[in-house]
Parts: structure tokens; C-alpha cells; sequence
């Protein structure tokens, strides 16, 4: 066969698929074709193995070094660390070399672990046993040996290994049913097909029989989408060819479900399968607070720039006088005088950068990694987000983001799923007027006692009966439903009711199976499909066959689904179901009226709502539908175009039975959520493919409208009567007319008035207004629907598609706040938006796990968002926040002095603190304290966090880390700084103050050198940058004691033996005996406890002042707080005390 015939052929099939490439042609069991048939022309496929892994054995070292020397911080300082080791500069490689290297094994230890669980993982998939068909005999292989052409056999309950074609399966008409809940998240049953000529190879001899070659497209990512055919040789000398589609393809990681075992061929394997190819890698989320340290950074970068060129600029102005030029124990030899003098500047400006290098932090990049690491088992670990039903607590996928949970602006959640139970009962039906009530049901459960009718109004006449039963009998008929007469669950079978076997319904929709499960109850009972018969139970105990000639399957397009039976007395009847909008139209005599009045009703309480019609056909009309059809299903070009065409020629002329109405539940607690949500200050939008009665509906019942919010609708029905352009410009001067003199502060969404206004958009409409006009006004109308959207308390947005959810979400990131986006879902509809948000929460629901792992965070229950922002969420924002700004302020404290000290020694370099403590400051002497701070510090209560969601607004806006405190937090290192060097020197430019008081002569004097000074000012450092921490420590546990005074006597011990003990290894000793002899010095002491009040003073006095003058909310429940306590303490020691005096005078 030609191949670019065929490539043009399946091209054309592909409608609309511009970007084709190349078609493959795969070998069923590897077998040529016969001779003559076609060119044999193997292909090299992929293995089936499957790689989620990023290193491995022997790049890790080289590729994790790369990646981390793109963190612009580790580049920095491995420039730093090569400087020292190239010129001569005044510290050692060793200070800025140990704490990279220290910082750089961490992560990579960090990173080589996640990955070693990620080979683990595909190892275990890899090496899964499947089950192949090779010389007509079941051969037992590991998944990756799965090739290309191989036929595979698989039971009901086994995972696909690969993307396979179905061929046969051992239920007689050559269907499968599957549930596809890990690819799209869809737990319910999907029914696959086998080709009609191949269904009858039902053993392993039969099936290495078949000769047949398949061609299809290469792989692509759409799970929905597939294009092929397959050519089966027979003894004839032409190939049968028959068309494949997507009702053909069984994905990797679907399961087989209701049938025993199926035969199907592996067309896309290993990493080319579908489900690999929607392993996209999650572009990188960045958190406010990473945005804010970065910006930081590069702040002091400028500083400690300036410091060097500074220094450098001061030691030439210096050295300028003949008689200052060098010291005589410092002359420079005979080639360093020839050198020219912009290399020495040079030279000596990278001294300088070495010498203050240390304000930039390196140690916080790694002091921040554990932080995140660490903290996010706080969530895990919380038993009331635990959920029993489930079995499952939360989950955090990604703890980069754990801050980000604290800043959260704007919320988009799904509805159904996570705000209601997507657990379908069957509430009503309506029949010409009349309503039917059963007692409840609910999905997937008979119960006892629930066979009698409720019935309201009056009961129908002679020919309301017929209608009813016939409303009642295209529900039994009318549907996808599978019947199972025993279902297994956790060991137990399920489906014996009271002493007999009864059958449990599967279904693609749970809508399906509560409506057929209602039918039970109101005594039509639908008892299985067999031989194309389906057979249903009616009020009076007779069994009833009808043959399923069609099935006009549902589609979100038509929104109706309708199937053609043939009854046993001849007749040939086509019922449909659908969506109101869908129905109503297509309907030429019933009780329109009394049934629109109904759904309408229904719709307005927020049940689902469909409409029931039919209509009989003649065998003539029947042969010309069944014409229409095939026609139209055999069609290799505008295959889906034609069908439509059909269904929409043969969907007409109805005539009304009745409608039924559904109720999705909400989720417990979801309308408590919601509100706390609200009073924190977020704006909450609910993005549904839901229509807009019932979404309208649940946002009432979840509190997210209010009784008093005035309601605005920019739907297709408003534009439909006046022009969008129009409609927008009304909407906008409604919201603005009351909220023209607000703030821009206050239009962000933190605002706690004007929650008066709700605004309802459906999905069509949002098209036209993101649709960029020719006229170039589509920016206009995009700024006017923000500017309404700004304005309104909450937004449902209705009918979305699921990119038209990614779409908003970007759309609010993009606005010109740039406000924190949280979205929240449980299906894989909901993928792309918890993609698109700065933080993406996933629901364990039952629509599967797609969401769940494609998001950052996944919890079991919606209610659980609350505790998950307003506690965790608050917490991890107050607790890194500190961290960082603690950070760059005790590393000003450490190198400022050292800028001091260079006025005082002549621009050389000359390093105030030893090696040692220069290298251990970060990472010994001080991390502790602050990781420990940052895991464990809870300035409120979280019961109070709970009760009084407002206070999530005092941390809002990255208000922690705005410039003005960290301008603050850079002025106090620089004061305390200056106290510490100011303060030592003029204690030690007094000889009597410095002296021992023992030995009052000149070399006690010079005991106190350059060492001690340096020695005396690193100690006040430690102490005071320690206490600073302690004085901001609200939440005191005996770990925070341990670890703070623990600290602090590491110091003092380290420096009692690195100064006490001759070390061997040392070139040489400039700390011996120093530590002691500065300790040994009475007036040492006292300057140490003098220096320490006196820094850590101006912070103490301006917290007292803005607590008394301006206290946040936060600061008055802290100061409440304090006071009852003190209240308590009081009122125990005036009982005791009462009771001492009672006991003595009994006495």
C-alpha cells in the first residue's frame, strides 16, 4: 500500500489535525503480513519502561551541581570561594568553601532522595508481570520487555500496561467495561469495543492465528483522541479494512472492570503512551516570600559592592601620603610594587568582597530548605485533617509553597465534588404534572423499606397511567447503566439484600444510577442487558424484553443521550433524555408548561434536573434512522461532524413524559468554610460545568450569596437582548456607583464592607470577552470585567470548559495587583487551573486522583481548606518571614563591625574575627536557634487562628516583608553593629577599665590585642543576636530552651577548647589562651551584659510603643491573652494564699 496515500487518508480522517506528522504501522504478534499484501517494513518502538526519574547512576554528580549553581546565591559564592583560592586574601577558602560545601551536600541529599523514591517507584512498575500471547501459549514477562505488536491478555481487575487496541473479549457481543479513574479521574465504568471482525478470537490458539497489521497516528497527548485503522488478511487476497477510534483504546493505568478478560494488541508503549505524554513537568511555582529574599539579595549585593569599592577608593586615599604607604612589617616585595596599580585596585577590591562576603547569607538558602521540608510535616501529621471514610490525611506534593498558603487573595473551587458529595439521590420525578416522591436513596445502596410511593397532587386518570408507566420504562431503558449481581467490597459481597441475590448498578454518570435506582423504588426495575435484550421488571412482577437496536450516546455538545428499543409487541420506540435546554425545543405536544414550571422549581432549590421524552417510530422511519446512522459511523472523514448531523435529524418531533430531579449534597461544613473564607478577607469563585440554576443554587446554600447580595448576570441570555459592550458598561456602573470612592487597597479583596454584589458569567460569554475584537476593544472589555469582578463579593462562573478555568485563573494572576491565587478541585477537569494557581489543591474524591496528583497540596475534604490557610497557612507566613529578615539582620550585625574595624588598621584587610568563628557563625553558632524558631513559633493560639478568621488579614499582602520593616530590620543590625564595635573600643581604650585588675603594666595591656577585641565583639554578636530571637519567641517549649541556651553554651564552650588546647593540625595559633583571658578580666564581663542591654534596648522600647499605640488585631489578642493569664496567676496565688491563712487560724 502506498504510505503517502495512506498518511493523506488518515489525515483526512484526523479533521482538522493540522500538525500531523508521520502514522505508524505495528505487526499484530509481530507477524508479516502475507506476500504480495505489502512492503514488510519493521519499526523501532520504545520499550515499555517508564521513566519519572530525573538522574540517574552516573549524571547526579554533574547534573545536580549544574542545576544548583544556577541559584544565583551558590554561583556567588562559588566565585567567592575560587577568588580566595586564586589571590591572596585576608581569610581563608575555608569560610566561604565549608559552609557551600555544606550547603550544596545538603541539597543534594535532599534531591538524590526524592529521586531515589522516583526510581523506586518506576522500578516497581517496570518490573509488574503481564501476561503475552507468543506461539499460541500465555508467556509471563516483566512490563518493560512489553514490545510494539505484542498481544496481551488481561483480567478483569489488572491495570493496562500499555496503550492496547482491544481485539476480543470473553463477553459475546466484544465489549470491555473499564473505569479510567488515574487518567481523567472518572470513576465510573466506560464501555470499550473490540472490531466485529475480530471479537470472535476468544483463546490464545484462536488469537495467534490472526494475520492483521494496524495503522494509526504517532502518539499524542489527547486521551479523548485517536485515529486509525486496522487491515485484517483473510484467506481472500484483499485486507478488510475497518476504522479504529478512541472507543477502541484502552489506556495505560485504566483498569478492566466487569469482564473476565479481554485480548487487545500494545500500540504505544513505555514513555510514549498517553498517559505518559500528560506527565508534563509542572513548570516551577515560585513563593512571594523566595520573590521577596531574592529582591533582598540583591540589596545587599549593591551594599557589600559599595563596602568594597569604598574600602578599596579609602586604603589608595590612605596610602596616597608617602609615610603611610606600607608599615615596615608589611612591605610589598619588588614585583608587587612593578604590578600596575589597576590590577592592585582590582586585586584589592576582591580582597574587600572576600572580607565582607559574609553579609550575604548562604546558609539561609539551606536553613530555608529544611525549614520547608520539615514544616510540611506539620501537615501531614495533623489528625483533625485526617478523614476516617477515606482512611487518608492530607498530602503535600510540593513544600516549596508551604508561606504562599498564608497570602491567599483569591480562591477558585470547583463545585461538584468539592463543594457538594457528588453522591447522587434521587429526590423526585414529575409525570404530566403529577410528582412522585420515593423515600431516599441513596447511590449505590438498596434500603430496606423504601418500596412505597409517596404520591402528590392526585393520581393520574386512565391515560396519565399509560404515560407514567412509559416515563417509567424509557428511564429503565434509557441509559448506559451495567447490572452486577454480586459486587465485592473489602471481602464482603455486596448486593445480598435480605436473604436473596439482588444486582448493583455501575454506570459512567452517578446521575444515570440514581435515576435507574429511583425506578426501583417507584416498582420499575431494570434487570440486565443480555443478547441485546434488555429485560426490566414492572409493578406487577412481569419481566419485559426489549431489543436495543441504537444508542445515541451522550455528549456535552447535545447534552441528551437517546436509545432505540424495539418491544416485544413490535413497536419501535426512541426515548431521549436530556438537559431542559436540550429537550424543550426538540418536543412538539406534552405537558410542556407544567413540566418547565417544575424544573425550574427544581432547579432554583439546586437539584440536577433532565427531561424525559419519545417518540414512535414506524418500521420505515426505523430503516431510514438505521441508514442515517451507519452511514454515518462508517464515514473515514468528518466522522463526528456526520454523526452529529444525524443524531440531530433523528433527535426532533418529540413528544414530553416528565422530568426528574437529582440532589448532589453539600460537603459537610462547606458553608462554614466559605464564610470563614470570606471574613479572612478572600475573595471566593466558584468555576463549574454545572448549569446556572444549580450552581446558583449551591452558591446560596454554601453561603457564598447571601440573601442580601444583589445579583448581576453577564450570560448568554442578558447578551442575547442587548450587546455585550452594552451589558458590560451597565455591570460597571452598578459596582462602581457605591465603590467609586474605595481605595485600590481596598478593591484587592481584603475589604470587609460592600459584600452586596455576586456576579454570574457562564462560559460562552467569557469567550467573548477574552476574545481579542478586531477593532482592538477586547482589552477594554477584559480591564471592565475585572474591574466588575474586583467589586463583587463572589463570582460564579458557569458551562466552563476546563481550559476556560485555567483561562480566568491566569487572568486574575495577570491583573494589575498580581494577588496570590489559590484553586481548588477533585477531578481532572480541574487539572489545569490547580496547574495555573500559585497554590493548587487537590480533593481525594471520587472522581479519582488526577487532582490530587497534580497539585501542590491534597486534602480529603473541602472543610479542611480552613484549617489549612488560616493555621498552617498563618503560621508557616510568620514563622519565614522571621526567618529571612532574621537572617540578613544578623549577618549585618557579623559584618558590619568588620567595615569598622578597616578605618582603624589602615584599609589592610585585616580580618576582625578568626577563621573559625567567621566559618562557624552561620552554621553552628546561630542556625539552630532560628530553624527551630521557624518550625515551632505560634504567636496566637490556633484555636483562635480558627475562631477569628479576620486575623488572616494582618498578614496579608506579604505585609511581613514589605521594604519599610526590612529597611527597619537592616537599621537595627547596623545600630547594634555600631554599639558592638563603638562599645568595645572605647571600653578597651580605657588601660584601667581593660585591665585584670591584677597586673596594671603595659603587656597586660597588650594581652588585649587585636584577637581579644575581635573576640569580645564576635561574644556580644552571639548573645545578642540569640536573645533578639528569644525576645521574639512567643511559644516557649523545653526544645526552644535547649536550643537557645544550648547555643549559646556550644559557643562558649568551643572557644574555651579552640583557644585552650594546642592543635596540631594548626600552621598556627593566634586564639591560644584569648577566650580565657578576655574571661578572666572582671570589666570583660561587664561590658559583654553592658553592650548586650544596650543593643537589644531600641527594639524592646519601639515594640512597647506601636503594641500601646497602633496594635494590630493579632497584637491585642497577644496582649488579652497575656492578661488573662496574669488574671489567672494572680487569682491562684490570692486563693492559696487565702487557704495558708484559713489553715494557720484553724490551726
Amino acid at each position: 500500500m502506498d504510505f503517502s496515500a495512506l498518511r493523506n487518508l488518515i489525515s483526512r480522517y484526523c479533521a482538522g489535525e493540522e500538525n500531523w506528522v508521520d502514522s505508524r504501522t505495528v505487526y499484530i504478534g509481530h507477524k508479516e503480513p502475507p506476500p504480495g499484501a505489502e512492503a514488510y517494513i519493521p519499526q523501532r518502538f520504545p520499550d515499555n519502561r517508564i521513566v519519572s526519574s530525573k538522574y540517574t547512576f552516573w549524571n547526579f554528580v554533574p547534573k545536580n551541581l549544574f542545576e544548583q549553581f544556577r541559584r544565583i546565591a551558590n554561583f556567588y559564592f562559588l566565585i567567592i570561594f575560587l577568588v580566595q583560592l586564586i589571590i591572596d586574601t585576608p581569610t581563608s577558602p575555608i569560610t566561604s568553601g565549608l559552609p557551600l560545601f555544606f550547603v550544596i551536600t545538603v541539597t543534594a541529599i535532599k534531591q538524590g532522595y526524592e529521586d531515589w523514591l522516583r526510581h523506586k517507584a518506576d522500578n516497581s512498575i517496570n518490573q509488574c508481570p503481564v501476561h503475552i500471547i507468543q506461539h499460541g501459549k500465555v508467556v509471563r514477562k516483566q512490563s518493560r520487555k512489553l514490545r510494539v505488536g505484542d498481544v496481551v491478555r488481561v483480567k478483569e481487575d489488572e491495570t493496562f500496561p500499555c496503550d492496547l487496541i482491544l481485539l476480543s473479549s470473553s463477553r459475546d457481543d466484544g465489549t470491555c467495561f473499564v473505569t479510567t479513574a488515574s487518567l481523567d479521574g472518572e470513576s465510573s465504568h466506560k464501555t470499550y469495543y473490540a472490531v466485529q471482525d475480530t471479537k470472535a478470537f476468544n483463546t490464545e490458539e484462536e488469537v495467534d492465528t490472526l494475520h492483521a497489521t494496524i495503522e494509526c497516528e504517532q502518539p499524542q497527548p489527547d486521551l479523548y483522541k485517536f485515529v486509525g485503522r486496522i487491515n485484517i488478511y483473510l484467506d481472500r487476497d484483499e485486507p478488510i479494512a475497518r476504522p479504529l477510534g478512541s472507543e477502541n483504546l484502552l489506556l495505560r493505568g485504566a483498569t478492566l472492570k466487569n469482564t473476565e478478560c479481554i485480548y487487545a494488541v500494545a500500540i504505544y508503549t513505555g514513555m510514549e503512551t498517553k498517559m505518559a505524554l500528560n506527565y508534563q513537568s509542572k513548570s516551577q511555582k515560585r513563593s512571594a516570600v523566595e520573590k521577596s529574599m531574592n529582591a533582598y539579595l540583591i540589596v545587599y549585593l549593591c551594599i557589600l559592592i559599595s563596602k568594597a569599592l569604598i574600602n578599596t577608593v579609602l586604603k589608595y586615599v590612605w596610602q596616597a601620603d608617602p609615610n603611610r604607604d606600607e608599615p615596615w612589617y608589611n612591605e610589598k616585595t619588588e614585583t608587587e610594587r612593578q604590578r600596575h596599580i589597576l590590577i592592585r585596585a582590582f586585586t584589592d577590591f576582591l580582597a574587600f568582597m572576600v572580607l565582607f562576603n559574609y553579609i550575604i547569607p548562604v546558609s539561609m538558602y539551606v536553613t530555608v530548605e529544611m525549614q520547608k521540608f520539615l514544616g510540611s510535616y506539620f501537615i501531614t501529621w495533623d489528625d483533625e485533617m485526617f478523614d476516617e471514610e477515606l482512611g487518608e490525611g492530607a498530602l503535600v506534593n510540593t513544600s516549596d509553597l508551604n508561606e504562599e498558603l498564608g497570602q491567599v487573595e483569591y480562591v477558585f473551587t470547583d463545585k461538584t465534588g468539592t463543594l457538594t458529595e457528588n453522591n447522587m439521590e434521587f429526590i423526585e420525578c414529575c409525570v404530566d404534572g403529577h410528582v412522585y416522591v420515593p423515600h431516599a436513596i441513596c447511590n449505590g445502596q438498596i434500603m430496606p423499606g423504601a418500596a412505597s410511593m409517596d404520591m402528590i397532587d392526585s393520581s393520574p386518570g386512565p391515560g396519565g397511567r399509560e404515560h407514567e408507566e412509559l416515563f417509567f420504562r424509557a428511564l429503565c431503558l434509557c441509559h448506559t447503566v451495567q447490572v452486577k449481581e454480586e459486587e465485592t467490597v473489602d471481602g464482603i459481597k455486596r448486593g445480598i439484600h435480605q436473604g436473596k441475590a439482588t444486582s448493583v448498578y455501575i454506570s459512567s454518570s452517578p446521575d444515570e444510577v440514581a435515576l435507574v435506582e429511583g425506578m426501583k423504588r417507584l416498582g420499575f426495575t431494570y434487570l440486565r442487558l443480555k443478547d441485546s435484550h434488555m429485560e426490566i421488571q414492572n409493578r406487577d412482577d412481569e419481566i419485559e424484553r426489549f431489543e436495543l437496536l441504537e444508542v445515541l450516546n451522550f455528549d456535552s455538545v447535545r447534552r441528551r443521550m437517546s436509545v432505540i428499543v424495539k418491544s416485544s409487541t413490535g413497536e419501535y420506540y426512541l426515548f431521549c433524555k436530556g438537559a431542559d435546554s436540550a429537550v424543550f425545543p426538540r418536543v412538539i405536544s406534552g405537558k410542556v408548561e407544567q413540566v418547565r414550571a417544575r424544573v425550574e422549581h427544581n432547579a432554583v432549590e439546586g437539584l440536577r434536573t433532565l427531561c424525559v421524552a419519545y417518540k414512535k417510530l414506524s418500521p420505515a422511519e426505523y430503516e431510514e434512522v438505521c441508514h442515517q446512522l451507519s452511514s454515518a459511523k462508517l464515514a473515514l472523514q468528518d466522522r463526528e461532524k456526520k454523526l452529529a448531523e444525524a443524531y440531530d435529524s433523528i433527535e426532533r418531533d418529540f413528544i414530553l413524559l416528565g422530568a426528574t430531579a437529582v440532589e448532589d449534597r453539600l460537603q459537610d461544613k462547606a458553608a462554614d468554610t466559605i464564610e470563614s473564607l470570606h471574613k479572612a478577607g478572600m475573595k471566593v469563585w466558584v468555576l463549574t460545568g454545572d448549569k446556572m440554576e444549580t450552581a446558583a443554587a449551591t452558591c446560596y446554600a454554601s453561603k457564598l450569596f447571601r440573601r442580601n447580595t444583589q445579583i448581576l448576570e453577564l450570560t448568554t441570555k442578558r447578551t442575547e437582548e442587548q450587546n455585550l459592550h452594552d451589558v458590560l458598561f451597565d455591570l460597571s456602573r452598578t459596582v462602581l456607583r457605591q465603590h467609586g470612592s474605595m481605595t485600590r487597597e481596598t478593591l484587592s479583596g481584603l475589604s470587609n464592607e460592600y459584600h452586596d454584589y455576586g456576579l454570574i458569567i457562564d462560559g460562552a460569554t467569557l469567550s467573548a470577552v477574552l476574545k481579542p475584537s478586531q477593532e482592538g476593544s477586547g482589552g477594554n472589555y477584559k480591564e471592565i470585567f475585572l474591574e466588575i469582578c474586583r467589586n463583587c463579593s463572589a463570582v460564579l462562573c458557569c458551562r466552563m470548559a476546563p481550559l476556560q478555568k485555567a483561562q480566568i485563573v491566569k487572568l486574575i494572576k495577570a491583573s494589575k495587583e498580581h494577588p496570590i491565587t489559590l484553586a481548588i478541585g477533585d477531578g481532572a477537569n480541574d487539572v489545569s487551573m490547580i496547574l495555573e494557581a500559585h497554590v493548587g489543591i487537590g480533593i481525594m474524591g471520587k472522581e479519582g486522583r488526577q487532582a490530587a496528583r497534580n497539585s501542590d497540596y491534597a486534602i480529603p475534604k473541602f472543610k479542611h481548606l480552613k484549617k489549612m490557610l488560616l493555621v498552617h497557612g498563618h503560621y508557616y507566613y510568620i514563622r519565614i518571614s522571621e526567618l529571612v529578615q532574621y537572617f540578613f539582620y544578623k549577618n549585618v550585625c557579623f559584618i558590619f563591625p568588620q567595615f569598622l574595624y578597616q578605618f582603624f588598621c589602615g584599609f589592610s584587610q585585616q580580618p576582625l574575627y578568626d577563621t573559625a568563628y567567621l566559618t562557624l557563625y552561620n552554621i553552628s553558632f546561630t542556625s539552630l536557634p532560628i530553624l527551630l524558631y521557624s518550625l515551632m513559633e505560634q504567636h496566637i493560639n490556633m484555636d483562635i487562628l480558627k475562631r477569628d478568621p479576620s486575623l488572616y488579614r494582618d498578614i496579608a499582602k506579604n505585609s511581613l516583608l514589605r521594604w519599610p520593616i526590612f529597611i527597619y530590620w537592616t537599621f537595627l543590625g547596623v545600630f547594634d553593629a555600631v554599639v558592638f564595635f563603638f562599645g568595645a573600643f572605647f571600653l578597651f581604650d580605657n588601660t584601667t577599665f581593660t585591665s585584670n585588675g591584677q597586673l596594671m603594666t603595659t603587656n597586660t595591656q597588650m594581652m588585649f590585642g587585636n584577637w581579644t577585641f575581635g573576640t569580645l565583639v564576635f561574644t556580644v554578636l552571639v548573645f545578642t543576636v540569640t536573645l533578639k530571637l528569644a525576645l521574639d519567641t512567643h511559644y516557649w517549649t523545653w526544645i526552644n530552651h535547649f536550643v537557645i541556651w544550648g547555643s549559646l553554651l556550644f559557643y562558649i564552650i568551643f572557644s574555651l577548647l579552640w583557644g585552650g588546647i594546642i592543635w596540631p593540625f594548626l600552621n598556627y595559633q593566634r586564639m591560644y589562651y584569648v577566650f580565657m583571658q578576655m574571661l578572666s578580666s572582671g570589666p570583660a564581663w561587664l561590658s559583654i551584659i553592658l553592650l548586650v542591654v544596650v543593643s537589644l534596648l531600641p527594639d524592646v522600647v519601639k515594640k512597647v510603643l506601636c503594641r500601646a499605640l497602633w496594635p494590630t488585631t493579632t497584637e491585642r489578642i497577644q496582649r488579652r491573652k497575656a492578661n488573662m493569664n496574669f488574671e489567672r496567676v494572680v487569682t491562684f496565688s490570692h486563693d492559696s494564699l487565702l487557704d495558708g491563712v484559713q489553715s494557720t487560724s484553724q490551726a
